[in-house]
């Protein structure tokens, strides 16, 4: 993932800022879980980016890949509005407790900007559908020029979306977040809707840190820039993340993209393990194969 990359993460202030006040008290009316729901991932399973990841002989990434992680979150369906038959085929390839968070495409987003789009979602719905109970959250991401004029279509889209279908949302204009006014206008549609609002870890835009829930979903995209912070910031969102889970978060969906892909599946591992050990968790660790160990070395 390019999106926020920049030339010297060493001089970036990676802190993860305090949690926005209307985050603890959204939390405040739920009760801390036993025990919250955590799906982990990476972006793509495919060999030409995860390189190293896969043992030698490996025949169907996804069926490798969903044995390693319970989550993917599935940006092809970005690209392209795959039909039913391949969803049901990739439901079929994967154990029971993996889920996909497909991501709604282009030509939603940024070709027709939410406009004159209803045709095309209940496609894109009606073909993830056949993922089945391996449905995860639906999200959709906004082009980084789709600003606050553009309010209206995003309110109109999130009034149509079908209450049983969980999404979220991430918009990328700066301006979202630099007017507070214009901000909290923002988070409300979400929580009003029972919207996840998205929050993306990237070097180069720190803004998108807004570190506001808008319902009892983390949706995390964390973006590392292939250098040794990025473990620490690892370390640091399990923390932020503890710190929700005790205030009353129940569901939390973390997915770990890099500049170059092929370190993910080594930042998920430690992320993982991590997660456990601090939460008393019990998610599946991958393996790591001798050739993936090895990719550490090339920060």
């Amino acid at each position: 993932m390019k999106f926020g990359k920049v030339d010297n993460p060493e001089a970036i202030d990676f802190t993860i800022p305090k949690t926005h006040k209307d985050t603890l008290a959204l939390l405040d009316n739920f009760e801390k879980p036993e025990k919250p729901s955590v799906y982990v991932g990476c972006a793509k399973w495919n060999r030409a980016d995860l390189k190293g990841f896969y043992p030698r002989g490996t025949k169907d990434e996804l069926e490798y890949y969903s044995k390693q992680f319970n989550s993917i979150e599935l940006n092809a369906t970005f690209y392209r509005n795959f039909p039913a038959q391949q969803f049901e085929k990739w439901r079929s390839k994967t154990p029971d407790n993996f889920k996909f968070f497909p991501k709604l495409g282009q030509e939603i987003s940024h070709w027709k900007r939410l406009n004159g789009v209803e045709e095309v979602v209940n496609s894109y719905l009606y073909n993830f559908s056949n993922l089945q109970e391996k449905l995860g959250t639906i999200f959709l991401q906004m082009h980084a020029n789709f600003g606050p004029k553009n309010f209206n279509a995003l309110q109109n889209f999130v009034e149509s979306w079908p209450k049983e279908t969980p999404l979220a949302v991430e918009v990328r204009h700066k301006d979202w977040f630099v007017d507070k006014a214009v901000a909290e206008d923002f988070f409300q549609l979400l929580e009003e809707h029972n919207i996840a609002n998205v929050i993306v870890d990237t070097a180069g835009r720190r803004d998108m840190m807004h570190m506001r829930l808008t319902n009892n979903e983390a949706f995390i995209r964390y973006v590392g820039a292939n250098h040794p912070t990025d473990y620490d910031r690892l370390n640091d969102w399990i923390n932020k993340l503890k710190e929700w889970v005790d205030a009353g978060l129940k569901n939390i969906h973390f997915f770990i993209h890099q500049n170059l892909e092929k370190e993910s599946p080594l930042l998920a591992s430690h992320f993982i393990k991590k997660f456990n050990s601090e939460l008393k968790l019990d998610l599946l660790l991958p393996n790591n194969n001798d050739s993936q160990t090895t990719q550490i070395d090339l920060f």
